[in-house]
């Protein structure tokens, strides 16, 4: 009796997470909701008329009702996600808020390293060893990976360390293939060895923190304050 108050409020929270969502996705493109609408009831008619032709319409009706809420679903998270690319791309922390909404045993520390031309490496830990995420034009970001990677080769012993560059130019990842990309790595590492290695980077000195997710346009990364 104690937890029904609790399951209540968590699913009027989700309730409201969806419906906030589905706002901020009709003021982004018009077409989203009557494309999710159109592949549920797409689904419930095939369904039933499955169910009509081969004389088992009341058993299959529950099946269509379930079927359309799950395709519905489907397409209402897919079209989302791309939605939420479209409108973070270009922004400075896009890709660290990609790696912070991955599923799975992973650790992010945005912001590792940068530049005054607000050009970020990102740092995520998880089951295929350290990555390493860049922001920002090639010739740039090529620099501050390697100074970040020789900076953590003592730490990371022999854990794999990946490099990636997040952008639009010849052999950049786009910004909305990044978590495909991500998840097609091996997984090197045990879930206790991904622990251990966490524990080893907090003991290397940090750099300047910066706030979590896309930074405004405009904006200057902090100086280092300067030591006496």
């Amino acid at each position: 009796m104690a937890n029904k108050p609790t399951d209540g409020a968590e699913r009027q929270g989700r309730i409201k997470q969806i419906l906030t969502l589905a706002k901020v996705l009709n003021q982004a493109d018009r077409k989203a909701l009557p494309i999710v609408f159109g592949a549920a009831l797409g689904t419930l008619v095939l369904v039933v008329v499955i169910g009509m032709l081969i004389g088992q319409l009341w058993l299959m009706l529950p099946l269509a009702i379930l079927g359309a809420l799950l395709v519905g679903l489907i397409t209402f998270g897919q079209i989302a996600q791309r939605t939420q690319m479209k409108i973070i791309s270009g922004q400075t922390g896009a890709a660290a808020s990609v790696l912070e909404s991955m599923r799975g045993q992973w650790t992010v520390t945005p912001a590792v390293a940068g530049n005054r031309n607000m050009d970020f490496v990102h740092r995520a830990v998880g089951r295929p060893g350290i990555l390493l995420v860049s922001e920002g034009p090639s010739s740039r970001v090529g620099p501050l990976l390697g100074s970040e990677k020789k900076r953590l080769s003592r730490a990371a012993q022999r854990v794999p360390i990946y490099d990636i560059q997040v952008g639009d130019e010849e052999g950049q990842i786009p910004l909305s293939k990044l978590q495909r990309h991500i998840m097609k790595l091996p997984r090197n590492l045990k879930k206790d060895e991904v622990f251990q290695v966490n524990d080893r980077l907090r003991a290397l000195p940090q750099n300047v923190p910066l706030p979590k997710g896309p930074l405004p346009k405009g904006a200057r990364m902090p100086k280092a304050p300067k030591g006496r």
